[in-house]
């Protein structure tokens, strides 16, 4: 995995560009309260054919950062900056026009609530077919057989009688098969997915990720996941963002991040998730109190307010000074925004590996 620690450590030139960099990304929204900072500060990158999953609680700026890589927040008060280069095109910054060409044939997005986002007063197929006219130059007929056909791809039955149905007569997951159909009827090289899982029954969701990641292994397209649940990351990421307040505080592969967990949030974050392994009745274990405010962050780590360890770093860094996202010893691309010494977490996590033999989450579908 290719990972920026910060916007000063650059891609070498002899290096290959990632296919999406993107680097020091914030979005900010001024409001009368102050200043709302979304986004503060986030780097990554993605190569086709891989899947980086973003996870977090609600509020840490999430689903702020995908739309960022649409252009989504243009004609709003947002203030964007930083970088986000997709095969080496800049577009924070880049014409609403152009933007508007990439966006749904090579940028496109499932959304989490595909009731809101399909439109009520049109057949769910003329939708479809629409999105592909945009980009393309068909006729009507052309279109309607590319949406039947897409419509086919994603398992919706009799889809030439569906495609004449509107949203409201599609169950819940088949609006989000919908939306998938129409996310990759023009072939994007970038798909993001936000929240695909929201409010399905677990045996749609478990074919809901098999869906994703079957359409991905066919059109080799890179794929930025955006959830709160764990066990949908273990299933389909090959790579884990952590973010935490409107920063990322943990990024790695998704096994280093769930096998070998460096910040006291994702473990807290595990320690939320059920288990294969663990006790049947086993209560879960919460991370005690909330999420910050977004304009008015804590000094020094964002997260000690609600860390039970920060008594383990001496002279009160925790509460004074912001953690560096730094490399985790021994790894090649995992990083870590802690005040804690390596032998610290491996006292408080029982090991370099943690107490517990496979401390990955599953799918609520698979347990």
């Amino acid at each position: 995995m290719s990972v920026q620690t910060s916007p000063r450590h650059a891609v070498p030139a002899t290096a290959p560009a990632p296919f999406l960099d993107v680097r020091d990304l914030k979005v900010h929204f001024p409001t009368e309260d102050g200043l709302v900072k979304s986004v503060d500060g986030v780097s990554f990158t993605l190569e086709k054919g891989r899947t980086l999953g973003i996870v977090g609680e609600s509020g840490s700026g999430k689903s702020v950062t995908s739309l960022a890589l649409l252009g989504l927040h243009k004609g709003t008060r947002a203030q964007v900056g930083g970088e986000i280069r997709l095969e080496g095109r800049e577009l924070v910054g880049l014409p609403e026009a152009e933007m508007r060409a990439l966006r749904g044939r090579t940028v496109s997005m499932i959304f989490q609530d595909p009731l809101s986002a399909l439109h009520p007063f049109f057949t769910v197929g003329s939708q479809i077919a629409e999105a592909y006219r945009v980009h393309h130059e068909v006729t009507r007929k052309e279109a309607r057989n590319r949406a039947v056909e897409m419509l086919r791809r994603v398992g919706i039955p009799q889809p030439e009688r569906r495609a004449a149905d509107y949203p409201h007569q599609f169950s819940g997951g088949m609006r989000q098969r919908a939306m998938i159909a129409m996310s990759l009827v023009c072939d994007p090289a970038l798909l993001i997915a936000d929240e695909p899982t929201t409010a399905l029954d677990v045996t749609v969701q478990a074919q809901i990720l098999d869906l994703i990641r079957d359409l991905q292994e066919e059109f080799g397209s890179a794929v930025v996941i955006i959830t709160h649940d764990l066990g949908v990351v273990a299933d389909l990421a090959d790579d884990i963002l952590v973010m935490y307040g409107g920063r990322r505080i943990e990024y790695g592969t998704t096994r280093d991040v769930l096998k070998h967990p460096q910040h006291p949030y994702t473990w807290g974050l595990l320690r939320s998730m059920p288990h294969l392994t663990g006790d049947v009745g086993e209560r879960l274990d919460p991370i005690p109190g909330s999420p910050p405010s977004l304009i008015d962050l804590p000094a020094g780590c964002s997260f000690h307010p609600r860390c039970t360890h920060k008594g383990r770093v001496p002279g009160g860094r925790c509460t004074a000074e912001r953690p560096e996202l730094r490399l985790v010893t021994g790894t090649s691309g995992h990083l870590a925004a802690c005040h804690l010494t390596d032998a610290a977490k491996q006292e408080i996590r029982g090991g370099p590996t943690g107490p517990d033999d496979d401390p990955t989450p599953r799918p609520r579908a698979a347990q």
